[in-house]
């Protein structure tokens, strides 16, 4: 049978997992459940799932276990000889490419993601001007990963039933 699956959790790679744990802590408000760890190839059953992950040879890396407030977890990776690229933003690439939280003040959160050594990469824009007061905005982590911002929640964004009256009405069609 197949019915909608929950949303567990998303890996992060980053360059400096303190930094990274501080800059999640403080702007988006996630909270630690474990504290940065070092991981080491061995007999361990941590050792062993990441050589099936990972492969061998893997050596050593640290990881940190965060939480959202609706409690989706986040990994933090951090790899020995992590490299932060020029450019990270290859959209054109399979795999993921940004993370989207949800917060009403859209413009506030930006400006703290920059604050905190992120970047604002657009203007924040309206998704739906003059039918939704939906707004968006990406945004990078200090480390070059992709944070869009939508001031409302998926299903109300890409749904027509909320605001569709307003809509409706606006454009002259009841």
């Amino acid at each position: 049978m197949t019915y909608p699956r929950t949303f567990s959790h998303i890996g992060i790679s980053v360059t400096d997992l303190d930094q990274a744990v501080d800059f999640y802590t403080k702007t988006l408000g996630w909270y630690v459940i474990m504290p940065p760890t070092e991981i080491v190839s061995d007999d361990s059953a941590i050792g062993v799932m990441c050589d099936d992950v990972f492969g061998q040879g893997w050596g050593r890396f640290r990881i940190a276990h965060l939480a959202t407030g609706d409690r989706v977890g986040i990994e933090l990776f951090e790899f020995e000889n992590a490299q932060k690229p020029e450019n990270n933003f290859e959209y054109w690439k399979t795999g993921v490419f940004h993370f989207c939280v949800q917060d009403p003040d859209v413009e506030g959160l930006a400006k703290k993601i920059v604050e905190n050594g992120g970047k604002q990469r657009m203007p924040v824009r309206e998704y739906y001007p003059g039918e939704k007061p939906y707004r968006m905005v990406y945004c990078e982590d200090p480390f070059g990963n992709l944070i869009e911002i939508y001031s409302h929640s998926y299903e109300l964004t890409y749904s027509a039933g909320a605001y569709q009256e307003d809509a409706d009405t606006a454009r002259g069609q009841q």
